[in-house]
């Protein structure tokens, strides 16, 4: 039966345990990138959102920004757009529940 080292054996094992952690340390540098932007881009936003209203507020209407392809952030539309559901049955369900 051949000996084994345990130095060389734990050796080894810690080198595939740094290969693993050397991954999971990239990707928290990834997710903490993603979450800097998503940080950045909010600022931004509502910089944005601030010098729109600001130029409403200097005389300019939402008409005339319209025209020089400066429309209200997109960011606001987008919220609108994701809406979540009611708490309000849906008007099929209360047919459903009234026997209809």
């Amino acid at each position: 039966m051949t000996s084994i080292n345990i130095e060389a054996t734990k050796n080894q094992a810690r080198a595939l345990l740094n290969s693993r952690i050397k991954s999971v340390e990239q990707l928290v540098h990834a997710r903490q990138r993603v979450t800097d932007l998503k940080e950045q881009l909010a600022a931004a936003e509502r910089d944005d959102k601030r010098a729109y209203v600001k130029a409403t507020r200097d005389g300019w209407s939402p008409d005339e920004l319209k025209k020089l392809g400066l429309e209200p952030a997109a960011a606001g539309r987008r919220r609108k757009a994701q809406t979540r559901p009611s708490d309000s049955p849906h008007p099929s369900d209360t047919n459903d529940a009234q026997g209809n």
